[in-house]
């Protein structure tokens, strides 16, 4: 499909969502790409709104949904049409939804979630001040650490020496920062940590291949977009390998990763909702302003343990596949 086509498609039924014309408010959703985790924020959003009185059901909202299936320039002009339909505010999930509506308006208020920081996207001023137009709720890193040092709880090497892979997209800021964050937390602890770049999703069976045969203990999953839209990938050749992946996601738990410490991602985004539902009653956003996410979870998938024999601490919840 090239991207002529999926512009449109894109843009078919937006013509008709100015709140001016309907008399409700509109919210034009973003995502940038599909996964199954990803979409847990949404409905999380939703149900949020709904809980505050906004909902399609009881027709007093209208949500426009709308998913760039990872193509940056249809993500761009999704966001550009939003604004030319005047919507009342904008959600964005995750990272670059986020980052390219800031780029993009400054008029429509946009409300985050699945985001780091401003000041990990790179889009804060010389000041450090976020963007005026900025809300919803956010992540920084300072989680990573606990995440990362499951590893070392759980997992003995044989050699003697842990040594834990990871895969990162040199395009996304939050990864390059994860990945600095680890190198360090690493070498605090002994651990030898290998990381290899990916660019898109279409490299990342090579590249994981590669990385698996440096023979590595255990793979970290660290907060970046590329890992998440690619990770079933990732955990089938993990697991031919017999190596368990560990992660500060909450939401890959249940898509075959060992354990997590991290945000939940339906919360992240009820988070989002309830931060977004006083502006859509009111339409002035005095007194808010962007949060840190406040919902986090240890989780272990049970099948997952039970195949590479491996014990979790008691203090972790259970969660299917």
């Amino acid at each position: 499909m090239n991207l002529r086509i999926i512009s449109v498609i894109a843009f078919v039924g937006l013509s008709a969502c100015k709140p001016t014309s309907t008399g409700i408010p509109v919210v034009g959703f973003v995502d940038a790409f599909q996964d199954n985790t990803i979409a847990q924020a949404r409905e999380g959003f939703e149900a949020a709104l709904a809980k505050n009185g906004f909902s399609e059901k009881a027709k007093t909202m209208k949500i426009v949904y709308r998913n760039a299936q990872g193509n940056i320039p249809t993500l761009t002009q999704i966001v550009q049409y939003f604004q030319s339909q005047e919507v009342t505010l904008i959600a964005t999930c995750p990272s670059l939804s986020t980052i390219t509506a800031v780029q993009n308006t400054t008029k429509i208020p946009i409300f985050m979630m699945v985001s780091p920081t401003p000041s990990l996207m790179h889009v804060t001023d010389a000041k450090g001040n976020a963007p005026a137009d900025l809300f919803g709720v956010a992540e920084d890193l300072a989680y990573i650490d606990t995440s990362f040092l499951l590893i070392p709880r759980i997992i003995h090497s044989p050699a003697g020496r842990l040594t834990v892979g990871m895969l990162f997209n040199q395009s996304e800021p939050q990864s390059v920062e994860a990945i600095h964050r680890i190198q360090e937390l690493a070498a605090q602890y002994g651990v030898t940590l290998l990381s290899l770049p990916v660019n898109a999703s279409a490299d990342v069976p090579l590249v994981t291949a590669a990385l698996l045969r440096k023979h590595i203990d255990a793979f970290f999953a660290n907060p970046d977009n590329t890992v998440f839209a690619s990770f079933e990938s990732i955990e089938q050749s993990c697991r031919q390998a017999r190596v368990p992946i560990f992660t500060s996601e909450a939401g890959l738990v249940s898509r075959g990763a060992l354990a997590a410490y991290g945000a939940d991602i339906y919360q992240w985004g009820y988070q989002a909702g309830e931060q977004a539902a006083p502006f859509l009653r009111t339409k002035n956003t005095n007194g808010i302003h962007w949060e840190m996410v406040r919902v986090r979870k240890k989780v272990f998938n049970p099948s997952v343990a039970e195949f590479y024999h491996l014990t979790i601490p008691s203090n972790f919840e259970p969660i299917a596949r």
